[in-house]
């Protein structure tokens, strides 16, 4: 496993939000891995980042109040493979009945990780599967314009547009 950051969030040309993974100690190939995720994810993971509290709480921080309430702590967030093209992750818990896995998609693990501050990981096999070279985010806009623009997103966004 290699411990990775998050590096930014973007939005693709198609306006699907996207994290970008790095990992956090220097490799001997410099690739990052992006992750498209959810609307609903990205913002959840934003608000994270700049420490914004929401009025009620969130799924996220509900999670985060019944670990408090169960005495667990994450220990770590891991995307463990790549399937057909989706992601899979695992959130390793530290509880007092054990270390328990629990399946989680990764847009969730980093979510919670976020809230807990607690390290993520990526399987190499899974870095070196969909990771791609920083080379080619240097073509992609730069982070504060792409962070501006995400936000802009987040805030015009209608979630009725995104129910089945």
């Amino acid at each position: 496993m290699i411990q990775v950051e998050l590096a930014s969030m973007a939005v693709d040309s198609r306006g699907q939000p996207v994290v970008i993974l790095r990992p956090s100690f220097p490799q001997p190939q410099p690739y990052v891995l992006p992750i498209w995720i959810g609307v609903q994810e990205a913002s959840a993971i934003m608000f994270a980042l700049e420490g914004v509290t929401a009025a009620r709480p969130m799924s996220y921080d509900l999670m985060v109040r019944l670990l408090d309430a169960m005495d667990a702590t994450v220990q770590q967030v891991a995307v463990t493979r790549l399937e057909e093209g989706t992601f899979f992750a695992e959130i390793t818990l530290v509880t007092p009945a054990g270390r328990r896995i629990i399946d989680a998609r990764p847009s969730d693990s980093i979510a919670l990780a976020m809230r807990t501050e607690s390290p993520i990981y990526i399987a190499e096999e899974v870095l070196r599967e969909a990771g791609v070279s920083e080379s080619q985010l240097a073509e992609a806009p730069d982070e504060e314009a792409t962070i501006e623009e995400f936000t802009e997103f987040l805030d015009t966004v209608d979630p009725d547009d995104f129910r089945g």
